[in-house]
């Protein structure tokens, strides 16, 4: 029930500071004016969202229920690639970007410069999946370089799935996506098959 109710908080924040930037601009209300609108304080704000901006996208503080998933692929022995989808997978189904999506665009055509601030948190997810990947495989000498390729690729792939359910409609599920790309990926990086 507390995680729940700190899910809803969270939800409120991001629905009334989305409200806010639609009505005023970004630069046309305050954090404070969030929190009197959700009865929170400043504080509790900052519990839930590093900025204004990670509010305005829904970038909320790590979730337990991510935390729990992280922690069992950190542990998990099999095979790293495919480990590393079924955890990209499980977060997809736990905060399904699709459903803000629509809402996402509208405040980028409206404020374009907080684009800027999408692309560093989405490189700091990508830096804490790199910090988990060499958690789980080890400092080996090139364990970080490792990583960064892995959740590279993985992004790419996750990135064309997505532009084809947002883009172009398309009626497969967001793991058919990404799984039919993965099998292809790994057709383009197999050894080719030279006739001797």
């Amino acid at each position: 029930m507390r995680d729940q109710r700190k899910r809803e908080t969270s939800r409120a924040l991001t629905d009334v500071a989305r409200r806010l930037t639609s009505e005023h601009g970004f630069a046309g209300f305050t954090v404070e004016e969030v929190c009197a609108e959700v009865g929170v304080s400043r504080r509790t704000f900052f519990n839930y969202f590093e900025s204004k901006e990670n509010a305005v996208f829904g970038f909320a503080a790590i979730d337990p229920r991510q935390e729990a998933l992280e922690e069992e692929f950190v542990a998990d022995g099999g095979d790293l690639l495919d480990d590393f989808i079924r955890l990209t997978m499980a977060r997809f189904e736990l905060f399904n970007p699709l459903d803000d999506a629509p809402a996402v665009f509208a405040i980028i055509e409206q404020e374009p410069r907080l684009i800027k601030a999408a692309f560093e948190q989405i490189a700091k997810n990508e830096r804490r999946d790199m910090q988990l990947i060499v958690r789980r495989s080890g400092e080996g000498a090139d364990a970080a370089l490792r990583a960064e390729v892995l959740v590279q690729s993985v992004g790419a792939l996750v990135r064309l799935s997505m532009d084809q359910l947002l883009h172009h409609h398309s009626t497969e599920s967001f793991s058919d996506l990404v799984s039919r790309r993965l099998e292809v990926a790994r057709t383009v990086f197999a050894p080719s098959q030279k006739a001797d």
